[in-house]
């Protein structure tokens, strides 16, 4: 994404899945390299929500402490799979 002008946010991360909505592991997007970080399991569930903007990854939190847009005004987009 990044080579095609797009950034991707790193200020939130994928979550595991369990007993909490959010809960442990939680995985940066964008970052890492292979053979580093968290050693996946099998049995293990979490998400994995990408987020990419049109323009500067930065980002801000609207009064409702949920909805985030971008701090340029360019589109967005996540997805929670």
């Amino acid at each position: 994404l990044t080579r095609a002008g797009y950034g991707v946010v790193n200020q939130f991360r994928a979550h595991g899945i369990g007993r909490t909505f959010h809960a442990a592991p939680f995985i940066q997007h964008g970052k890492g390299r292979r053979g580093e970080g968290l050693l996946l399991k099998p049995g293990m569930f979490f998400t994995v929500e990408p987020m990419a903007n049109e323009g500067a990854v930065a980002t801000k939190t609207l009064k409702d402490g949920w909805t985030v847009v971008t701090k340029d005004g360019k589109l967005s987009a996540q997805f929670e799979h």
